[in-house]
């Protein structure tokens, strides 16, 4: 069995400066935002250590490294064959999403979600002038295909996928993107796929590149980062990946200037993830299915009032608080009890209602901490 991934103490966690840890006073446990506590990988430490001593920290160059580097890792782990050249780098994931809707919309043009769901798709097509509209997942956490088919018959103008679905760590099946592109094709919709968490899929699910299923290419765009599956979201580098010419026309009508928007040191991190990060994302993935497996221990032991659907994907749980109060109780007591913060489930849409969502990608020191807290929060 491979050992876990190191974290640092939590008297050190503190001392970082990010926002996972400047949000709450000294005394709360953060499992929010989207980071994780573990030490970055070797590669990437390296990497960015010879362009500091190279005084390397100019404008960035992504071209033509970056579509390189992740045509390797899309071969690598999921047998998808990318063009380098198809790769664009774009500053993060929201950024690019939002690049897209700028060329896809017009003002009061609709744009497609499916709920709950990672905040930011509730802002980034208001931010280009478009409205929402929803087609919610199903109890399961699964696509709506038939919610979905009500949307894109009004004509909407696009459709934004989180593939693997965040907050609940749903990895789509083939089957259910295949279905997914062929009402696109039908109705012409444009698919933007968010698939940052994708390098996170977790041991016992297999994930599917929507530019992969039949049809696929034509309509859709991926947008992907190293970021959340190597902690460098302070580095700033994505990228919108194109199987088709009818979709990298899209990209090609993105501003100029964009390209100069990305994080010098986010392309290098990124590069050195991608190429050589292999061996310690395969380390990752194990530490995760061991937190995964924790943490469904603690809530049986400890939190019974609590339930979840254990994710496919990522290192955040979704679980369901409704047996301890409507909507964002349970992340109140936990928080002002418990001192641990967990991300209220009304920020994911309407149906995040009676949820909250924790992040499990730290030590199991601190998620046994964290069970114990909130345990007693909601005895007390």
């Amino acid at each position: 069995m491979s050992v876990d991934l190191h974290v640092p103490p939590l008297a050190e966690l503190r001392q970082r400066r990010s926002a996972k840890w400047r949000t709450y006073p000294a005394d709360v446990l953060p499992l929010t935002v989207a980071e994780m506590d573990f030490g970055l990988a070797p590669s990437v430490k390296r990497a960015l250590r010879v362009a500091l001593d190279s005084d390397d920290t100019g404008y960035s160059a992504a071209v033509p490294e970056l579509g390189a580097a992740f045509a390797r890792f899309a071969k690598d782990r999921w047998d998808f064959s990318v063009e380098p050249g198809a790769v664009t780098a774009v500053t993060d994931v929201g950024v690019g999403v939002v690049e897209l809707l700028r060329v896809l919309t017009r003002p009061g043009d609709a744009v497609v979600i499916s709920p709950p769901v990672y905040p930011p798709f509730f802002d980034w097509a208001p931010e280009t002038g478009a409205r929402l509209l929803e087609a919610p997942l199903t109890s399961e956490y699964r696509l709506d295909l038939e919610a979905v088919e009500r949307a894109f018959s009004t004509h909407p103008a696009a459709y934004v996928l989180s593939n693997p679905h965040n907050p609940v760590g749903r990895v789509h099946t083939a089957d259910e993107l295949t279905a997914l592109v062929r009402l696109a094709r039908i109705y012409r919709v444009p698919i933007i796929s968010d698939e940052i968490h994708a390098p996170l899929t977790l041991p016992g699910a297999s994930f599917t590149p929507i530019l992969t299923v039949p049809g696929g290419a034509e309509v859709a765009v991926s947008v992907v980062s190293a970021s959340k599956a190597f902690n460098l979201a302070g580095l700033k580098c994505a990228a919108v990946v194109t199987g088709s010419q009818r979709m990298a026309d899209v990209v090609a009508r993105f501003p100029p200037d964009a390209r100069w928007r990305t994080g010098h040191f986010g392309v290098i991190a990124s590069v050195a993830a991608f190429t050589t990060g292999g061996e310690w994302l395969d380390q990752l993935l194990a530490t995760l299915d061991r937190r995964r497996a924790q943490l469904g221990d603690l809530l049986a032991t400890r939190l019974p009032q609590l339930k979840w659907t254990p994710p496919e994907a990522t290192f955040l749980a979704w679980l369901d608080t409704s047996a301890v109060g409507p909507d964002d109780t349970a992340r109140a007591l936990f928080l002002e009890r418990g001192r641990v913060a967990v991300e209220p489930g009304l920020r994911f849409g309407a149906l995040g209602a009676g949820h909250v969502r924790l992040n499990f990608g730290t030590s199991a020191e601190i998620i046994d901490e964290a069970a114990t807290r909130m345990a007693a929060a909601l005895s007390g």
